[in-house]
């Protein structure tokens, strides 16, 4: 059995590009000039309208004071009584759990108090993406607080890898350490935590993937986890830096200093929503009361990250913001050099440095853009050049030799995206490859990689994200295997792509106030995305204009001929070289969003797909 512990997590690697697009079919004349699109075949998706209650909505909506078609949202997404409703509706501190109810949290906060008043020194031990870096940021800044002596280590991407590992155990021992507190990782670390306890080195695993079924958890001085077995924490899907706040939430309550909590929300919130963490229950909470926070954040090094991605003062941030402009710096500094630079940067005093470290992050995530560029390229290349036998029918494996291992899970992801299937992207050095893995909705990735475990040097993760360390002269059976196991698993019908529509909306429906009351469901994102429209019996009005190559800009308007605006990104590539005629008809999949510009705010409908 290989040692279970490179866990590439979520999907967040996602972030930092645009969003998902809707990839549908419509009758359509060429663009001139026609801009350079993707050979790769369309996939038309179904489109699933989900069913409302309008007249329950209606006596809904009186007694919530929303519109009915907020009430209709709401009842839709399970939020059916009031008292449920109206939570979801007014996020407060008092919705955060207790932390006391997760496994293992009286002995860890024990073990931790004794070591703060005897003096003990105390690594964090975090990890290098964003979730790692924002709960090594938390977990340090409540230590400090609570009078611990701390130093932290986040391990380099290309040189240690992910997770515990022993090296960095034996240093932080031989400095004098006493305690080790991980975040964001340890739950598979098993050999690493076994030469710990040997030698008389305490470890506490603070972690959210998912634990080794056979294994169980490791053997840690005590681990923190809602995922492992027997633990009956009430919210499942917090991600690394919420378990590692709900850590520092049990300390201040112990030493009567609860109310200190509040001020980590803002750091808590981006770690949660970069990870790409369900916004449902308590990440809710905890991302609306951020959101909330971040105007009056005064950290200097959270304030010039906001500058430089272009947040300002952080008034109006959503968690769009979060995750497309503050996450992809944050998690840049892992991908392309060294995570440490976040940790300093949120923790330095000095405007002029925290400046400095922010640009930095800017320049990082900019030539991180870049090479994931040109790497989804060459997968992409390399996928379609290849024979049908070597591409596989459910599953592409596709690997390459000097792939910047830093961008491979967004390469996985864009891919996974594109041709709707499972993808894994592996970079390969000499007879090694270092893969990242993205998944479906509908397949569970980290079974069907158990299911090849014994071709890995390492592997872990998620449902729908995982890495994995292999050598290449396993990686043909490694693709025959994984496609036989997903081929058993998948349906045809789970192989195409589906669009969730919320709800149909006739064209007169469809205003800038619409936008303001949908603001009453945010924070949107996993779990809680933003409502999706369709609208029968458009007239297409103009032409769509091409923008920077790639995107579509138009008109469309309803029976009662309002001109409606809309934007479809990525939508030259969506309709491969085609375009709309003037007049037209069509039925639209959208979002609505308002658009300012030059002090202007009109609607936007963001198109997700047309037919």
């Amino acid at each position: 059995m290989p040692t279970v512990g490179s866990q590439n997590k979520g999907m967040k690697d996602r972030h930092g590009d645009t969003e998902t697009r809707g990839r549908g079919e419509t009758t359509a004349h060429s663009l001139s000039p026609r801009p350079r699109v993707s050979h790769s075949p369309r996939l038309a998706k179904r489109w699933i309208v989900r069913e409302q209650e309008m007249e329950r909505a209606v006596s809904f909506a009186r007694s919530l004071n929303v519109s009915t078609i907020v009430a209709s949202l709401l009842i839709s997404r399970g939020h059916d009584t009031e008292e449920s409703a109206y939570k979801f509706l007014h996020p407060s501190h008092d919705q955060l759990h207790d932390p006391s109810l997760m496994l293992g949290m009286r002995t860890a906060v024990a073990r931790i108090l004794r070591a703060i008043d005897a003096g003990e020194k105390i690594l964090v031990y975090g990890d290098y993406d964003v979730d790692g870096t924002t709960g090594t940021v938390v977990l340090r800044r409540a230590l400090g607080l609570l009078g611990a002596k701390t130093g932290f280590h986040v391990p380099h991407r290309f040189t240690e890898g992910y997770g515990i590992q022993q090296p960095a155990l034996e240093r932080a021992r031989d400095e004098g350490y006493t305690l080790v507190i991980s975040v964001d990782c340890g739950i598979r670390a098993f050999e690493p935590l076994v030469w710990a306890r040997e030698n008389k080195l305490d470890v506490i695993v603070t972690d959210h993937h998912l634990p080794d079924e056979g294994e169980g958890a490791p053997p840690a001085f005590c681990v923190l986890n809602p995922n492992q077995k027997g633990c009956d924490y009430p919210d499942k899907n917090l991600a690394g830096v919420g378990v590692a706040f709900k850590l520092a939430h049990a300390l201040f309550r112990e030493r009567g200093h609860e109310s200190q909590i509040a001020g980590f929300l803002k750091v808590v919130a981006i770690g949660t929503v970069a990870d790409v963490a369900q916004l449902v229950g308590e990440n809710r909470t905890i991302v609306a009361l951020g959101l909330r926070d971040l105007p009056k954040a005064t950290n200097p090094g959270l304030r010039a990250l906001m500058e430089v991605a272009g947040c300002g003062n952080g008034r109006g941030m959503t968690a769009y913001d979060l995750g497309f402009r503050i996450g992809p710096r944050i998690n840049a500094a892992g991908r392309m050099d060294a995570a440490h630079a976040v940790v300093e940067l949120f923790e330095t005093a000095d405007k002029a440095e925290a400046r400095a470290l922010a640009e930095h992050l800017d320049a990082r995530n900019r030539e991180r853009q870049t090479v994931q560029a040109e790497i989804i390229r060459r997968a992409l290349e390399e996928f379609e050049s290849a024979d049908a036998s070597a591409r596989g029918s459910h599953v592409a494996v596709i690997a390459g030799d000097g792939w910047h291992r830093g961008v491979i899970g967004i390469a996985a992801s864009k891919i996974a995206e594109k041709l709707y299937r499972p993808c894994i992207v592996i970079s390969l050095e000499g007879d090694d490859g270092h893969g990242s893995a993205r998944s479906i909705e509908a397949y569970h990735l980290l079974n069907g990689l158990t299911s090849c475990a014994d071709l890995f040097d390492k592997f872990g993760g998620h449902s729908h994200a995982a890495g994995l360390s292999i050598k290449r002269t396993n990686i043909s059976e490694f693709r025959r295997r994984l496609n036989e196991h997903a081929a058993s698993h998948l349906s045809d019908s789970e192989l195409t792509p589906a669009l969730n529509i919320d709800m149909e909306l006739p064209a007169e429906q469809v205003t800038l106030s619409l936008t303001e009351e949908l603001r009453a469901l945010e924070p949107f994102g996993a779990g809680n995305p933003r409502p999706l429209f369709m609208t029968r019996g458009l007239r297409v009005l103009s032409e769509p204009r091409v923008m920077k190559e790639k995107h579509l800009k138009f008109r469309v308007a309803g029976e009662q001929n309002r001109p409606l605006e809309a934007v479809w990104w990525s939508g030259v590539e969506e309709l491969a070289g085609r375009t709309l005629k003037p007049g037209e008809r069509i039925e639209l999949a959208y979002t609505v969003e308002p658009n300012t510009w030059q002090g202007e705010t009109r609607l936007q409908l963001c198109v997700k797909d047309i037919r």
